[in-house]
């Protein structure tokens, strides 16, 4: 993406834009800081970007998280994303076997398949009831 091609999406608390190296201080912030946890920022944010990428000619979208961590998952769950599999990778830097769960939202209405490059990569994959 370019700077002219990248659009400024306006919710109703966020105005989300192309990030910059100046924002890598602010940004730092916001994840670590408490007083920015559970209080719907990245679920709103998330929203705004799908609408936008409905727009887009992209069939479907995907994201992970580790299974430790199902705070992530939730947050997939509010943004209509579903639950495909769950994988395990041994996960760098820490090299450290590492389960997480692929979810998917589809863009397109029909005939969209399941993205399976992490089911097809690691030999330790299955389905959960999540």
């Amino acid at each position: 993406m370019t700077e002219e091609n990248t659009p400024t999406l306006i919710t109703e608390r966020l105005i989300l834009r192309r990030f910059t190296d100046h924002d890598a201080e602010a940004l730092f912030r916001i994840l670590s800081d408490r007083e920015f946890w559970h209080r719907g920022l990245i679920t709103e944010a998330g929203k705004a970007v799908i609408e936008r990428l409905k727009r887009s000619e992209l069939p479907y979208i995907t994201a992970t998280h580790d299974i430790q961590n199902p705070r992530s998952g939730a947050v997939m769950k509010k943004l209509g994303m579903t639950y495909q599999y769950t994988y395990e990778e041994q996960w760098q830097p820490k090299n450290i076997p590492v389960r997480f769960r692929m979810y998917q939202q589809n863009l397109k209405e029909q005939g969209v398949p399941v993205y399976k490059k992490y089911w097809n990569k690691y030999a330790v994959h299955y389905i959960e009831e999540v």
